[in-house]
């Protein structure tokens, strides 16, 4: 059974891999390159820039700070806040979320 990707997740996916690979060519990086420094295969930086969604999100998000690409539009110390305030707001939900509960009108 295949899984369900959502368009604008593939999307994002393809724009995050193309952004990626221009910005290792405009280091002057070989796929190689890159590939070593990130410790996985060539064929997985092609995955990657290709906007494959086989390949962990870590390994992408890691190819994309190797190259200068910004993440969620923030770097550096921004992120550490995002992250804090995702933390923050986090902490202020339910832990968990209870399915609705459908009540069945059985009277006939």
């Amino acid at each position: 059974m295949a899984r369900y990707v959502h368009p604008e997740a593939a999307a994002a996916a393809e724009v995050l891999g193309q952004r990626i690979r221009i910005a290792r060519q405009q280091k002057g990086w070989t796929a190689a390159k890159l590939a070593q420094l990130l410790g996985v295969s060539r064929p997985t930086v092609t995955a990657i820039e290709t906007g494959q969604l086989h390949v962990a999100v870590g390994t992408v998000f890691s190819a994309a700070a190797l190259s200068g690409v910004r993440l969620f539009g923030a770097e550096g110390t921004e992120l550490v806040r995002l992250r804090r305030v995702g933390a923050e707001t986090l902490a202020l939900m339910p832990a968990r979320v209870h399915a609705e509960k459908i009540e069945i009108d059985d009277d006939f």
